[in-house]
């Protein structure tokens, strides 16, 4: 929890766009169009930030260390970036088993706040999990 709320308040504090771009970027190098592609596919449509805002960034951090531009035409992070963001990527990645299960918690959670209705369509998957589960911790 501790790095979710780290996340936020740097999100708050210092420019959200700079450190969710740093943030995607920690996953796999990236051009300027996949980084707009997957924004707009972590808030699920409801924001797709325009080139005007992720080129001109892109370019800041270039010019600040924190980011390269490979011969593919991707970026990726720096030392120094990595740097920058390294109190949010155990947020982003969980290490441990613990973590995991957290993690699991929380998807449960959301899945009990948009309810049976939405879910049904996905239901044997879930109860494909389930027997999965089941078949780990035995009788």
């Amino acid at each position: 929890m501790w790095h979710y709320l780290e996340f936020r308040r740097r999100i708050g504090r210092e420019g959200g766009l700079k450190f969710l771009v740093l943030w995607i970027l920690s996953d796999s190098p990236k051009n300027g169009a996949e980084i707009i592609n997957e924004i707009e596919k972590m808030t699920w449509g409801w924001w797709r930030p325009s080139p005007g805002s992720i080129y001109p960034l892109l370019a800041t951090l270039s010019d600040q260390g924190l980011v390269t531009k490979t011969s593919s035409g991707k970026y990726q992070l720096t030392e120094k970036g990595i740097e920058e963001i390294k109190d949010m990527l155990p947020f982003r990645k969980p290490r441990t088993i613990e973590d995991m299960l957290t993690e699991i918690e929380s998807y449960i959670s959301y899945f009990e706040d948009i309810g049976k209705n939405k879910l049904e369509q996905h239901k044997s998957r879930i109860e494909n999990i389930k027997a999965r589960l089941e078949r780990l911790i035995g009788p």
